[in-house]
């Protein structure tokens, strides 16, 4: 996974790399921790200044943050701000509004709202959640893996054919001998995990979402907003992605140049530290400042713009394009459901849970590719990071 909104995307790469080889080095986990505390917090900061730097140019009054936690937060605050609403947007505030419990309430949020001085709504930033990246590296992984599995065993039906002295496109198969033959080559590309043998493909496991903005407003002003972007000096747009159907929205992949100085100064002065002393380094070390875990540092990030109007984004939280159906969606529609997508999901969860932990030392990998493993095992594994014991109704 190479996540370009952390500033030391490429040591998060490498280890994952190896995790994913089964190799696993002595100061893994306390480096991933660093990476997971210097990233997290420059993207938030950074996050936090282009947001209010893209609100200010698209709209000229002050503007309120308010934290939210749970999607139900953010509904509640879309159903009061509402202005010229059309009929569709009252229909399905309406309907939010008679059954709530209905739209994900509970789904967790780590955001800001923007909000005008009557509270209604004009943008918002957040930073994906672990569980979200993993799901998301796993389908990134996944992808490239199927892949290679198909042409692994597109060979096996090639060797087939010239044993048969026939043509490839001649070659009748049944479909037990497809499912053998995609089996073996998923065992192949296993085993090639295994003996290190596999080199990630960096362009196709690239993620440019972990910090996103959203900017609500109406079409002219996005518009102006967007053409101001594409000259602006610490900001370059370098894709562009125009969603139609039932979720419409622009979305922008932007590269910000983030401000060293002032994050360190904010690590510092708004006591950041303070955030960090459960994650297993000392308290003396987080306080001595962001400047030495900034060494090899790049100096850009990456993060999404999504520009929407107000109907739009009703839409897509509380019609037909509701975002918690969307993420269901991509997990029902899976292209490749192998062990192997599922256990790169389940190790990614744990590298993140390591970084996150009290715990620096990780003696083993609970998972490797070539295994078949619960999310239960997991699950076990990231309670031991965090000291809970495993309890049981009979002993």
């Amino acid at each position: 996974m190479y996540l370009t909104s952390f500033v030391h995307r490429e040591d998060l790469f490498n280890i994952a790399a190896r995790w994913l080889c089964g190799q696993l080095h002595p100061s893994d986990g306390l480096r991933i921790t660093q990476i997971l505390i210097c990233g997290g917090f420059v993207v938030g900061e950074t996050l936090e200044r282009v947001a209010k730097l893209l609100l200010e140019m698209t709209y000229n009054e002050p503007i309120q943050q308010k934290s939210v936690y749970y999607k139900g937060e953010l509904r509640d605050v879309i159903c009061r701000s509402p202005n010229d609403a059309t009929p569709r947007v009252k229909e399905l505030v309406h309907l939010y509004k008679s059954n709530p419990d209905f739209y994900y309430r509970e789904t967790p949020i780590n955001g800001v709202m923007c909000l005008d001085k009557k509270q209604r709504l004009l943008g918002l930033y957040r930073i994906k959640r672990p569980r979200r990246i993993a799901e998301k590296v796993n389908r990134y992984i996944a992808n490239w893996i199927f892949r290679m599995v198909q042409d692994t065993a597109r060979e096996m039906a090639q060797k087939r054919a010239e044993e048969m002295g026939i043509p490839l496109e001649r070659l009748l198969s049944s479909k037990e001998e497809m499912d053998r033959e995609f089996m073996a080559a998923e065992e192949a590309i296993a085993h090639k995990f295994r003996d290190g043998a596999i080199q990630l493909d960096r362009t196709a496991l690239t993620i440019h979402d972990v910090g996103g903005i959203k900017i609500v407003a109406d079409p002219e002003r996005l518009a102006r907003l967007e053409h101001i972007l594409a000259d602006h000096p610490m900001i370059s747009i370098i894709d562009k992605e125009n969603h139609q159907g039932d979720y419409q929205a622009v979305s922008l992949i932007l590269a910000v140049s983030w401000d060293r100085e002032y994050v360190c100064r904010r690590y510092m002065d708004c006591l950041g530290w303070q955030k960090y002393v459960r994650r297993g380094i000392p308290e003396a070390e987080l306080k001595k400042g962001l400047e030495p875990l900034l060494d090899g540092a790049e100096p850009t990030i990456n993060m999404e713009l999504i520009l929407s109007t107000f109907p739009d984004m009703v839409e897509s939280e509380l019609g037909n394009s509701i975002h918690e159906e969307r993420i269901i969606a991509q997990r029902d529609n899976r292209l490749y459901k192998g062990y192997i997508p599922m256990n790169v999901e389940l190790l990614i969860e744990y590298l993140f849970a390591v970084g996150l932990s009290p715990e620096v030392h990780v003696s083993r990998l609970p998972v490797k590719l070539w295994g078949r493993y619960l999310p239960e095992t997991v699950a076990s594994n990231i309670r031991h990071l965090y000291g809970i014991p495993e309890y049981a109704l009979y002993y």
